[in-house]
């Protein structure tokens, strides 16, 4: 199951010419996740993967750098005659947001259902699952944790045949936890392996519901609106410092992280190389640039630059 994380905008409450204004793309498989939808968004994902019929978009927060792009996005979709229904989830207020947003819309041909989230109110699919948490940027923000199940353990198809099974659909049932015979799964399942975790903390401060969301994440992606300089200025605005991101990550033995947010007045590899003094592997990803996550079997997480 390929499962990557498409930079769409990086920029933080203001755009320039590089980088766009804050939206994710999360692909696993056939799920195509945005988080966050800036001004412009439907314009970058044009650029990048194309404007795909996303069945799913998760605000946030509710400040305009960040929900924007929703009004001209949705209305796209309309003129383009979309009929799969969309579902936007966010904090308790989206419902609020939404209904002045409307007049801008107007009336959609496909469905859409607007859910709001608690902390703990995971959106559960097949395998995986999308989990809020609230963050340190005043009331109603969120981050987001996207974690997939335990997998069963290896295969031993050598096991299974010597116990007297035979090759075909009973090696399924014994993979998918069935009993076939009298042999059980865990004669020839090796030890669970567990599943990736991508964690998006949104707009705010280091905090401790971050590190314990993001513990063990094979992805943080963590805003990085100021370096040490304005550090006074980031307490103030509750925002991030790259360094702080940085020292999270580290605690929470992530194994990549990717600072985004980034304000206009930095051009990236400062608050890059400030950040790698506390933990070298991290990224200041540009707009369309990805990142790969394989299983951990696999390998780690890799960073592929927009050419």
């Amino acid at each position: 199951m390929d499962l990557d994380v498409v930079f769409v905008g990086t920029a933080g409450s203001a755009p320039t010419a590089r980088r766009g204004l804050p939206a994710t793309l999360v692909r696993r498989g056939g799920d195509k996740l945005l988080f966050d939808c800036g001004e412009g968004t439907q314009r970058q994902l044009l650029r990048s993967t194309g404007l795909i019929d996303l069945e799913d978009v998760f605000v946030t927060h509710f400040h305009a750098d960040h929900v924007l792009g929703l009004p001209g996005m949705l209305k796209t979709f309309g003129l383009r005659g979309r009929e799969v229904p969309l579902t936007v989830h966010g904090p308790p207020g989206l419902k609020k947001l939404w209904s002045t947003l409307l007049p801008l819309v107007g009336r959609t041909p496909f469905k859409l259902e607007l859910v709001e989230l608690e902390p703990g109110d995971a959106v559960e699919r097949e395998d995986f699952r999308i989990a809020p948490f609230r963050v340190e940027h005043g009331n109603n923000a969120f981050g987001y944790a996207i974690v997939e199940d335990e997998r069963p353990g290896r295969f031993d198809e050598a096991k299974a045949v010597q116990l007297g099974v035979t090759p075909g659909p009973d090696f399924g049932r014994l993979q998918r936890g069935e009993q076939v015979g009298g042999v059980k799964p865990d004669e020839v399942l090796g030890e669970s392996r567990r599943g990736r975790k991508v964690v998006l903390a949104g707009d705010g401060a280091a905090s401790d519901a971050t590190r314990v969301a993001a513990d063990g994440a094979d992805l943080l992606v963590h805003e990085a609106t100021f370096g040490d300089e304005e550090a006074d200025r980031a307490r103030e605005t509750q925002h991030s410092t790259a360094r702080a991101a940085a020292e999270l990550a580290k605690d929470a033995g992530v194994a990549l992280l990717a600072l985004t947010h980034v304000s206009q007045r930095y051009a990236g590899p400062e608050l890059r190389d400030e950040a790698r003094e506390e933990f070298p592997n991290t990224i200041v990803p540009r707009d369309f640039d990805r990142v790969e996550i394989p299983f951990p079997e696999r390998g780690g997480p890799e960073h592929v630059r927009e050419r």
